[in-house]
């Protein structure tokens, strides 16, 4: 289970005086576990630690970019390096042009032509491809392929 990999990381993490190793994992430990306490059980399976991972992923991504904002890339720096840590536990992530296929098939196959069926194309694809893929960036792409073409202006 991904739960005890990040409990035995975390260890070797302290045993080998890591700091931001371990301080990153104790973090990710007490989401995990904080998860686990509002859904009233003992332990995530691991499509549930994935969100808690991903959602620190985001968070992490979101401090970078206000860290570069606020011309304060020492801290950005740092966040990027705990980011890194983060990621090594998410599984590989399908390219751009294997997305847009595999969007492409499920537009086809559900018969989706407009804005108004992002939601089950959406569904569908998240469906098939689960932690996989970015949602944001798979969003994206949907919206661009269900968006009506822009006239050439003149």
């Amino acid at each position: 289970m991904l739960e005890e990999k990040i409990l035995n990381d975390y260890k070797t993490a302290m045993k080998a005086r890591d700091s931001l190793k371990s301080s990153i994992l104790s973090c990710l430990r007490a989401e995990i576990m904080n998860t686990a306490l509002a859904k009233k059980k003992n332990n995530l399976d691991d499509n549930e630690v994935l969100a808690v991972i991903k959602k620190q992923v985001k968070q992490h991504q979101d401090s970078i970019e206000q860290f570069n904002k606020g011309s304060r890339p020492d801290l950005a720096q740092k966040e990027a390096k705990e980011l890194e840590i983060l990621q090594a536990y998410l599984p590989a992530q399908v390219s751009t042009e294997e997305l847009k296929k595999i969007v492409d098939e499920i537009i086809a196959a559900s018969g989706a032509c407009g804005p108004k069926d992002m939601g089950k194309v959406m569904k569908e694809a998240m469906a098939r491809l689960g932690a996989s893929a970015d949602s944001k960036v798979l969003s994206d792409l949907v919206k661009e392929k269900l968006s009506p073409p822009t006239p050439p202006t003149k």
